[in-house]
């Protein structure tokens, strides 16, 4: 096999791994990567996603008008990562992290950056299996080990987040640690599958370093030799019920539960918080990641609403008014998620607001008052839509909306969905969101979807990836 053709089979299969494996942390999500084999030889890029369309200006500059990405030498055993203010490459919407082995002089890798994530860390470890492997790959030559490679980059959650974990409390100081991270992120994924008489679990896990145990504020302490193993998945979860909806917490040395304790928490802890179906990974006060459906993710489960202020950005409404309305709507939205509802928020542009079949007030309530929000959001159960004007008030809750048959209609969306399409495929002035009851959200407006999902081409072969120069000139 000839030299191109192994380094084309590396690629392909590494990338296809890569962005697999991020696409179910992080839906959806692309990867590329501009790579030098040699110290002297010319950049090559493989994007075959599209993923640096639109930063031509700034990979044109940094690799063609500069060699400062060639550094100064080389690491003479194994991989070095760069870190990112040497690395000086910073483009918007994306997360990069390069490298450089003797086997490969340079590599960048890039994936983008989703606005809802809770960290970027686990996937710029991420991002770092995958140069670590193509060195792998290049120094080997072995054509057999590279499936396997892609292989195992589809299934790094767990790996990124524990790598990241510990990286982040080295940062903070905590070199010689006794928490063994990979039992906790066990626990968790099982705990938060596990229902106890019908519900899911509800509570927050937090593993102290063994060493300050003696600094917790604990309610009780279990002796030693009954105190649950973090691997008893069911004995935990029942001991879960103990501290729901309250200020208690489970206490962990990363092994076993010490106790049930109450207050602040001494050191780099970790905390698993568990509402339901879902829960949040923390270090500390900083979120790391979500967990749900036996799975890590990285994304923080809060409504992403990109689309609605993009919407309002186009009005002729002031400044305040649309961070206001903004605020009113995503209140509403992230409040009908967190109570597994569904339902459907008209939001009228027009200076005059239009007249919709529903049930009215004498006095629309004015929704920068907290008491007349919290009633909205009640009103939101209701069948039909919640009528919110630009004056900041509710016009009308339990509103029907029809209209005339559209493209784009998808009767597996449902009826909220499909009667949003056509209503406002005849009323210019009106954003509709729309929230189902399993949490996603649909932006629509003159019958589109907006937030439509982009279906990336899947990479069903590449050639060798061209120069840099040559992709930057097509």
């Amino acid at each position: 096999m000839s030299e191109s053709s192994y380094e084309n089979i590396c690629i392909f299969h590494i990338l296809d791994g890569l962005r697999e494996g991020l696409s179910h942390f992080s839906p959806p999500s692309r990867a590329a990567v501009v790579y030098a084999v040699r110290p002297d030889s010319p950049p090559r890029i493989c994007d075959p996603q599209g993923l640096l369309e639109g930063h031509e200006p700034k990979l044109r500059d940094y690799y063609l008008y500069s060699s400062r990405w060639r550094g100064t030498k080389l690491p003479t055993d194994g991989m070095r990562v760069i870190p990112q203010d040497e690395a000086g490459l910073d483009l918007s919407g994306l997360i990069t992290l390069g490298a450089r082995s003797p086997a490969v002089a340079y590599q960048m890798w890039f994936t983008e950056e989703h606005p809802d994530m809770c960290s970027l860390g686990p996937t710029r470890c991420w991002l770092e299996y995958a140069a670590e492997m193509l060195s792998q790959g290049f120094a080997s030559g072995s054509v057999q080990g590279l499936d396997t490679a892609g292989f195992l980059l589809q299934h790094c959650a767990i790996h990124a987040v524990r790598d990241f974990i510990v990286d982040e409390r080295s940062r903070l100081g905590w070199l010689d640690t006794h928490i063994r991270v990979y039992p906790f992120l066990d626990a968790i994924i099982g705990v938060s599958s596990t229902k106890e008489e019908g519900a899911w679990p509800r509570g927050r896990i937090v593993v102290v370093e063994p060493s300050q145990l003696g600094e917790v504020r604990f309610v009780c302490r279990f002796p030693q030799h009954e105190q649950p193993q973090l691997v008893n998945i069911k004995h935990v979860r029942k001991l879960l019920q103990a501290v729901e909806d309250s200020g208690r917490v489970l206490v962990s040395d990363g092994t076993s539960v010490h106790g049930i304790a109450v207050g602040p928490m001494p050191g780099a802890y970790l905390a698993a918080q568990f509402s339901g179906t879902h829960g949040f990974l923390w270090i500390r006060e900083d979120m790391v990641c979500s967990f749900s459906n036996g799975r890590f993710h990285s994304g923080n489960l809060l409504a992403n609403l990109v689309q609605f202020e993009e919407q309002l950005l186009e009005t002729d409404m002031t400044m305040q008014k649309q961070n206001d309305l903004f605020k009113i709507v995503t209140k509403i939205v992230n409040r009908v998620r967190d109570r597994k509802h569904g339902c459907t928020l008209v939001v009228d542009m027009g200076r005059e607001s239009l007249e919709m079949s529903g049930q009215h007030f004498v006095e629309p309530p004015d929704l920068q008052d907290s008491s007349q929000l919290k009633l909205a959001c009640s009103l939101a159960k209701l069948d039909g839509a919640l009528h919110i004007g630009r004056d900041l008030r509710l016009h009308g809750f339990g509103c029907l909306m029809d209209g005339r048959s559209v493209p784009g209609e998808n009767r597996a969306r449902g009826a909220r969905f499909n009667s949003a399409l056509r209503f406002t495929a005849e009323h210019d002035e009106l954003v509709v969101v729309v929230v189902s009851a399993d949490r996603p959200i649909s932006i629509i407006k003159n019958g589109v979807e907006l937030t439509a999902l982009c279906h990336f081409q899947q990479i069903c072969g590449l050639r060798r990836p061209p120069l840099l120069a040559e992709w930057l000139m097509n």
